[in-house]
């Protein structure tokens, strides 16, 4: 039901005024221009019928009070027992959406307001339609850019660029109907993630936007990033079908405002950099623009001999574990030994690895996958290269083995696999072969 804010200095009028009202609305009352604020503050009405002659505040001035703070036009109709033509004529063009004589009968006093509520009704509407991605329903992008340019001016939070990954396979395999169907549950999903106080967007195809009021941390994002992931999954199975096996999933680029900045532009392309980033490594998770990224960036144009560039390509924080790589990378250095073997004198060689869940498993299969992910990196050698090709499946790189000798690399890790508690919770499917051109 419609909330009206009433506004009369003179208590009979008010009352009787509530009266009227009521009977269609609710109704919120106040009896000074300084009182309307505050219960303006606590209520956000509908509209507000205000009586113009008030001492202290007059209606005008009101109006022109609370448009200055909200920073939009707010449906205001004015009562007033002054038989004056010029006084009617001022309030209208104060932005009045209609203007009301003192006394005046119930039913036109209900049938004016009920006027004003239809228009601005349909005003919404048109702006709505006019705003929002009609598929979706979340805003589209040029709506995104305007709001989010004001917005990163003066709020603390952070802007997530949300990509959806792997979405054409959906289009190729299964058609457009159900590609709309996907971006749909996608955008539900995203909604659910987030607090209605917090904006979303769509920018077009299979890219969405979103700002985090208040959010200045990694963990929001890691958990926001799981959700999405995980719910993901759930909903394009229910519509795929159990046996889906299309590796979508949600990578996430993130950057803090304003610690990276206030200018949404700016921001903007921090975040595609950031999103980059997640989708050359695996996707289906998240990076946040941080220094380090800035001085990487720096650092190969601030290189002026080959001794730099050496410091600079080198690996930081090395580790003992096997080397991940995400697809694309992955897929550039498989190519590359193809090429440096085309002689034959190398052995190379490819292991896949493929997780399926037991009926009776109450496990989330990416939980399985991070555990086996982990056994991975431990077990096999730093020469070894590790990608995760889908949710569930791991593609290996086994540098300079024999392909006699790969079953003992195969051996090696289920062995250690079977240490861990998840291992009763899949059974595990491999094949291998040589890499040859």
């Amino acid at each position: 039901m419609k909330k009206i804010l009433i506004v009369d200095d003179m208590p009979v009028s008010l009352l009787m005024t509530e009266n009227i009202l009521a009977t269609q609305y609710v109704t919120v009352c106040a009896n000074s221009g300084a009182e309307a604020i505050e219960m303006y503050h606590k209520e956000q009405p509908d509209m507000v019928l205000s009586d113009l002659r008030m001492p202290g505040m007059s209606g005008y001035e009101l109006q022109e009070r609370l448009q200055d703070e909200y920073k939009k036009i707010i449906p205001f109709m004015f009562m007033t027992a002054d038989p004056r033509e010029e006084t009617e004529s001022k309030g209208l063009d104060n932005g009045a959406m209609d203007f009301i004589r003192k006394p005046f009968r119930p039913d036109v006093l209900l049938r004016r307001v009920g006027n004003i509520l239809q228009t601005v009704n349909q005003i919404q509407g048109l702006k709505k339609n006019a705003s929002t991605d009609a598929l979706t329903g979340l805003l589209n992008k040029s709506s995104s850019e305007e709001e989010l340019t004001n917005i990163c001016k003066t709020a603390t939070g952070a802007l997530m660029m949300i990509d959806l990954d792997s979405f054409k396979l959906v289009n190729d395999i299964h058609g457009h109907s159900m590609g709309d169907k996907i971006l749909i549950a996608f955008a539900n999903i995203i909604q659910s993630a987030f607090r209605p106080t917090d904006l979303l967007g769509r920018m077009g195809g299979d890219e969405f936007i979103a700002f985090c009021h208040g959010m200045d941390n990694e963990t929001g994002v890691a958990h926001k990033s799981q959700f999405i992931n995980e719910k993901l999954v759930e909903a394009a199975k229910k519509l795929m079908g159990e046996d889906m096996n299309i590796p979508l999933g949600a990578s996430i680029g993130c950057v803090f405002v304003p610690a990276e900045g206030t200018d949404f532009k700016e921001l903007y392309k921090l975040a595609d950099k950031s999103l980059y980033i997640v989708k050359q490594n695996g996707k289906h998770g998240y990076n946040i623009y941080s220094q380090i990224q800035k001085l990487n960036e720096m650092e190969i144009s601030d290189a002026t001999d080959l001794s730099n560039i050496q410091l600079i390509l080198e690996e930081r924080n090395q580790k003992d574990d096997a080397f991940v790589l995400g697809m694309e990378n992955f897929r550039t250095l498989y190519r590359f030994l193809k090429r440096a073997n085309r002689d034959g004198r190398l052995s190379d060689c490819l292991l896949l690895f493929s997780l399926n869940l037991k009926e009776d498993s109450s496990k989330n299969i990416n939980e399985v996958s991070e555990e086996f992910m982990e056994t991975l990196k431990k077990t096999l050698r730093r020469s070894d290269t590790i990608t995760q090709s889908s949710n569930n499946q791991f593609v290996i790189l086994l540098y300079d083995l024999k392909l006699e000798n790969v079953h003992l690399v195969v051996e090696r890790i289920l062995r250690n696999w079977s240490h861990s508690p998840l291992n009763e919770e899949v059974f595990i499917v491999h094949e291998y072969d040589l890499i040859r051109e």
